[in-house]
């Protein structure tokens, strides 16, 4: 059985406040988007992780998939299995990659086995891997709040709009970003500015990470300028960084930003 793990961007992302567990409270729009990994399960006389594509930093038995299934096998008689991700989703992008391969693989297991988990159940077993890995449980735009990890449905539908996602050959680590971040509380609540009009996000939904990330990178920000210039209606980085969307009214080719980066179209 194998499974089409999509990536998430995230349409706005204010830091709120520091955790006495070291965690940060948030406020995020986590929207699907169409780039995807591949998470098979195959039946196997040992239970192992095999990577192929990108190259994901590392040892693959450290990969997150490994740690799904073995955390549903304490709770369940589960017989080994070969885990084959083929990985598409740029690393260190802001993108969710690894999140989603989670849980994706825990729906694998549930619908392979029969086990009868209810969303909710996959969410809490989804919840113990990551912040943001419990959304692609549901896989739907969502307001997401506390860690990340607790969510409101939202009706978010920018299907009539052109998107495209750039990569640079930055990698931004989830730590370093969240180590030169500062938390404030937001006038106004981002489930509110999300039903602005699209031609209002740009001056009103922000990334709180940007400030630190771009400080560092700076070739991060000229993307996103690059972006405004080409026509872009909204751009941003999205989550921790490196990748930048951006939202168009029509088709684009930037060719420009495909000299020096990854660039996916149609998103």
């Amino acid at each position: 059985m194998l499974a089409f793990a999509n990536a998430k961007i995230n349409l706005g992302l204010f830091l709120t406040e520091k955790r006495t567990d070291g965690f940060h409270d948030l406020q995020t729009v986590f929207y699907p988007v169409k780039l995807y990994d591949v998470v098979e399960l195959i039946d196997s006389e040992i239970t192992e992780c095999i990577i192929k594509g990108i190259e994901i930093p590392g040892n693959a038995d450290d990969n997150i998939c490994l740690k799904a299934f073995k955390t549903l096998q304490k709770d369940f008689d589960l017989p080994h299995q070969q885990i084959v991700l083929l990985k598409n989703i740029p690393v260190g992008a802001g993108l969710g990659g690894g999140s989603a391969d989670a849980a994706f693989l825990i729906k694998l297991v549930n619908d392979k086995f029969d086990l009868g988990l209810s969303v909710e159940k996959m969410q809490g077993y989804a919840r113990v891997l990551g912040a943001d890995c419990a959304f692609f449980i549901e896989n739907k735009p969502a307001y997401a709040f506390a860690k990340g990890d607790e969510f409101e449905d939202l009706q978010v539908d920018l299907s009539n709009h052109f998107m495209v996602l750039v990569k640079p050959p930055i990698h931004v680590s989830t730590a370093e970003a969240y180590s030169k971040v500062k938390v404030k509380e937001p006038a106004t609540s981002l489930i509110d500015l999300i039903h602005l009009p699209l031609s209002d996000w740009k001056a009103n939904i922000l990334n709180d990470f940007e400030v630190s990330v771009f400080e560092k990178y700076p070739e991060i920000d000229e993307i996103k300028t690059k972006l405004y210039a080409a026509g872009a209606t909204f751009a941003l980085m999205s989550g921790s960084g490196s990748s930048v969307y951006a939202i168009f009214e029509k088709p684009v080719k930037l060719s420009e930003l495909e000299k020096d980066n990854l660039v996916f179209y149609d998103i």
